[in-house]
């Protein structure tokens, strides 16, 4: 087994390390995952500022 084999060997590990990643970001059973996180930006938090709160806690 020379360097070249090696190379391949790495390659063809690469390219079906590719193709399983691209198969699970596209699978069905996914999808609802990535749905919720990309909604994520825009939920609404009730919680206040730092620097909001730290002000009131100083006034009261």
């Amino acid at each position: 087994m020379d360097i070249n084999d090696a190379r391949t060997i790495v390659t063809v590990l690469g390219l079906l390390c590719f193709i399983g990643i691209c198969t699970w970001a596209y699978s069905r059973h996914a999808k609802s995952g990535f749905d919720e996180a990309a909604q994520l930006p825009f939920t609404d938090d009730d919680v206040p500022d730092a620097r909001e709160a730290r002000r009131h806690s100083k006034e009261g």
